[in-house]
């Protein structure tokens, strides 16, 4: 089948001088992107990367986070992304969970990165040779891996997303084609290196032969920064947005100013109702899309585009996008009536191959369509929903997940994190929402812990967890209130979740 990277290369070879990439340090033409590509592919290729070989990327922002999971796909194999700044033991258990088997990094990075793959890395500023290679390799099959994300795992360990090319390649020529994506478009990258949104904002516009424009991530984290990027870039499409980052431009005393010129902007990761009923629509002055969709079915299976004039009493996500299914069904299977709440699954192209090593979890997500025709799958998200006129109204989730600035976060990853610390004999995490809307994870603990601080605690958990998972409270305990099962009374925990 054709891949995105096709595509990128026949715009260099249709206009090889159109500028692709735009960083701090300098312009890259197609032509010479292309070039990067191919000859890292090349070099994979020797180094033994084949269809369903997974190659681990960790580079910094920049264009190397371009080439190297481009030369991955254009080599045949399929790419897991890892943010260099994420804490080592985490990168660990993500390259661990997601099996790769060679790492592509840089010389600058190697030394600090401990990973279980074996071998030595491949070092984008010292390739070596690509003696040996065989030639581009045979055609790659729509059900060929792709890529490896991850979403928050119960187990304590990240559970790894296999994502296939019939759902990739479909989804970003979805988003170049219904989005209007084309050479005049200029997008800003702004979703974190590691996570699936980056694969949005970055290739959707190369495959529609758009310029990207990256720059380092402290920049778009302060207002003014952020605002004389836009200007000086002429940028055109944010494709991966979260509302949290909305509401932040909006809090500032010139926010509209800030996406002056700004003819699309796409969010996606979490609600983004409050956005709205906070008055934040004037904000964006051109097109405004909201976006829902799982890890699990490539990374968006319905879109909204927001008009002028939101009702903010709902929560729309809106219709499915092209080769996508959605059915809202009870606890029996059965479709819901128009109207009534149904938990949302989701078949069709984007749906993924499941999880790496968890067959039961898969076999419990991924279940037949009995609506389908044979072999049709769907994801069962946990999320509810219910039909309105501007077609899916979510409503929440179904189980203990939650979103925290666009990721999904299962609170048990962080109880077992918490633990694991010596003084902890107790955890329970539960979520809580700010008077901005914004949702948060506080901590109930137990344990012998007055000598320990919550900077302390922080420090414990920063060594194996990301940002998006650090509680923003802790609240010490003698014990954990019980339901009469015995289980933690959540509920009862909730009421002190403001209280340390």
């Amino acid at each position: 089948m054709r891949t995105f990277v096709d595509d990128i290369a026949g715009h260099a070879s249709l206009a090889p001088d159109r500028v692709a990439v735009t960083t701090p340090a300098g312009e890259v033409t197609y032509a010479e992107l292309t070039a990067r590509i191919d000859a890292l592919a090349a070099v994979l290729r020797a180094r033994g990367a084949r269809p369903e070989t997974v190659c681990a990327v960790a580079v910094e922002r920049g264009v190397d986070a371009v080439v190297a999971p481009a030369a991955v796909v254009r080599c045949g194999a399929a790419f897991l992304g890892l943010d260099p700044e994420q804490p080592p033991a985490r990168l660990a258990a993500l390259a661990r969970s997601g099996g790769a088997e060679l790492l592509v990094t840089t010389s600058a990075l190697a030394g600090g990165l401990d990973l279980p793959i074996p071998g030595p890395p491949v070092l984008l500023d010292r390739p070596g040779s690509a003696v040996g290679a065989d030639g581009p390799g045979r055609p790659l099959g729509e059900r060929s891996l792709a890529y490896v994300s991850h979403t928050s795992g119960s187990t304590g360990e990240p559970s790894a997303v296999l994502v296939e090319h019939r759902g990739l390649d479909s989804y970003l020529r979805f988003i170049a084609r219904d989005y209007g994506l084309g050479p005049d478009t200029v997008a800003l990258q702004l979703a974190p290196l590691g996570y699936d949104a980056s694969l949005r904002d970055t290739f959707a516009p190369l495959l529609a032969g758009g310029r990207l424009v990256v720059v380092p991530r402290s920049a778009l984290l302060r207002p003014e920064e952020f605002g004389a990027v836009v200007r000086e870039h002429g940028v055109t499409a944010m494709l991966s947005t979260t509302p949290s980052f909305l509401s932040f431009l909006a809090g500032q005393p010139n926010g509209a100013r800030l996406l002056a010129g700004v003819r699309l902007v796409v969010s996606s990761g979490e609600s983004l109702r409050p956005f709205l009923a906070a008055g934040g629509r004037p904000l964006v002055r051109g097109d405004l899309v909201n976006q829902y969709g799982p890890t699990e079915c490539t990374m968006t299976s319905t879109r909204y585009a927001v008009p002028a004039r939101p009702d903010v009493l709902t929560d729309t996500v809106g219709t499915p996008i092209d080769g996508v299914v959605v059915r809202l069904l009870d606890a029996g299977m059965s479709p819901v009536p128009d109207g009534d709440a149904g938990e949302v699954y989701i078949g069709g192209a984007g749906v993924a191959r499941g999880y790496r090593g968890r067959p039961a979890r898969t076999a419990e997500c991924f279940v037949p369509d009995p609506f389908g025709p044979p072999g049709a799958r769907l994801y069962r998200t946990g999320d509810l929903a219910r039909t309105g006129p501007d077609g899916l109204e979510y409503l929440g989730r179904g189980d203990r997940q939650v979103k925290i600035r666009g990721y999904r976060v299962d609170p048990a990853e962080v109880e077992g994190a918490l633990l694991s610390h010596a003084g902890v004999t107790g955890a329970v995490v539960t979520s809580e929402t700010d008077a901005q809307g914004r949702v948060f994870l506080v901590a109930h603990v137990t344990g012998d812990l007055a000598g320990t601080t919550d900077a302390a605690l922080r420090a414990h958990l920063a060594a194996g967890l990301p940002p998006h998972l650090m509680p923003r409270r802790f609240v010490r305990l003698a014990e954990l209130p019980t339901t009469r099962g015995g289980k933690a009374d959540r509920r009862a925990l909730s009421q002190t979740g403001g209280r340390s």
